[in-house]
């Protein structure tokens, strides 16, 4: 029998009556054939309450304590939804990261899952029964539950499809598909019927609310077909895909996010070894870095610059220092208050007239850029966090609803 996984977001199941509505929809699938593997978040925003409550007694972000704390959330999810199951007519079970076999490695808070036993869930299907599985957590070689990042029930989800071979992933949420831009800053944005893997990967790692991007790498290496879409209604959503799908115009999608922040160390010495000292000493740390800037040597120092994520922000600048005194850096700098914005496409870097567009575009605007990256598939700039919206609206405008057909 063919087999599909569902995973439904916090905003999908956030009150009693989502939560029943989510359940009337899992029904409708599971009686169109085949068996159901069911993944959810927690309850709206109670991962950030249980956050917040953890930070009124622990100021560490890599915490044992933090993720037996939020995990709770989930739980909760899964046996609530199980028993909305249950007063449907279906047969369901819930199961925590653990019970359902995921297994776990890493710093907590942003374990990688080391590999799946789904014997407890195919158990459960071969029964007949729904399994309801909490995303966003797994077990470690301790035996502790490790949770998997920000967006990790998503991860959950794909990661389920491969290990059980599922015919497809279903990923609800509170839009109804992928756009080529955040249809809340730009309201002209479309939605995309398809997109590859790759394109999807650079949306989500670009700051685009899509998908975790590690779940879309998942999804690209066992080659999982994965389907977004609204948990609110039935209109058509977007089919993630191998295929490399090509519209007549360049730039497929605009992304944004001000979640980060800006890491300057300040006049490292210009000797071998020094950039290697502090991305161990960040690695180590668990803080993540993205688009590093080393600028050019003025009298045998730099200046390296990178981008984090504002929860780890803390964590960068007390490494930084420390790191600072070793290597005789002159100081540490930082800035809250900018963002980035990223036009995505594939064949982007053979097409030089693209950033000198982009580039033109932004200064008529009279908006400043403050760094700038780029890869194969995005070019993104960094500018300051007021004017992120804007620039997200001025380059769709020019490079999506303006292209020629």
């Amino acid at each position: 029998m063919s087999l599909q996984v569902l995973k439904f977001g916090g905003s999908s199941v956030a009150t009693p009556e989502k939560m029943a509505s989510v359940a009337a929809k899992i029904k409708k699938f599971h009686q169109s054939g085949g068996r159901t593997v069911v993944v959810v978040s927690a309850m709206g925003d109670t991962t950030d309450r249980l956050l917040q409550l953890a930070r009124e007694f622990c100021t560490a972000s890599r915490h044992r304590e933090i993720d037996q704390l939020v995990a709770t959330g989930e739980q909760q999810s899964t046996a609530l939804l199980a028993m909305a199951l249950e007063t449907l007519g279906l047969k369901a079970q819930s199961l925590s990261g653990p019970l359902v076999g995921i297994k776990g490695r890493g710093p907590y808070t942003d374990g990688r899952i080391n590999g799946i036993d789904p014997c407890n869930i195919l158990k459960i299907l071969e029964e007949g029964a729904i399994p309801v599985v909490a995303g966003f957590q797994a077990v470690n070689e301790k035996g502790d539950i490790i949770t998997l990042g920000r967006g990790g029930s998503d991860l959950s989800a794909v990661a389920l499809a491969a290990a059980l071979e599922a015919e497809k992933c279903c990923i609800f949420t509170d839009v109804a598909g992928i756009y080529t831009a955040d249809p809340r800053i730009v309201p002209n944005a479309r939605k995309l019927e398809k997109v590859s893997y790759e394109e999807c990967m650079e949306m989500s790692s670009m700051g685009a609310k899509v998908m975790q991007a590690r779940s879309v790498e998942l999804a690209a290496r066992y080659e999982v077909p994965v389907y977004v879409a609204s948990s609110f209604s039935d209109e058509r959503g977007t089919w993630i895909v191998r295929e490399d799908v090509r519209e007549n115009f360049l730039v497929r999608a605009i992304a944004s996010d001000t979640n980060v922040a800006k890491v300057a160390l300040l006049g490292v010495p210009d000797v071998p070894g020094m950039a290697a000292k502090v991305f161990e000493a960040l690695s180590s740390g668990g803080v993540s870095a993205e688009m590093i800037i080393q600028s050019v040597m003025r009298g045998q120092i730099n200046d390296i610059a990178f981008l984090v994520k504002k929860e780890s922000l803390g964590d960068a600048i007390d490494i930084c220092r420390n790191i600072s005194k070793e290597i005789k850096a002159q100081g540490v700098a930082f800035d809250t208050e900018i963002g980035k914005v990223s036009i995505i496409g594939a064949g982007i870097a053979s097409h030089p007239e693209v950033p000198a567009k982009m580039f033109s575009a932004l200064a008529a605007e009279g908006i400043n850029l403050d760094m700038i990256s780029s890869t194969s598939m995005s070019i993104t700039c960094v500018v300051g966090a007021k004017d992120v919206d804007r620039a997200s609206r001025v380059l769709h405008k020019i490079f999506i609803e303006e292209a020629k057909s």
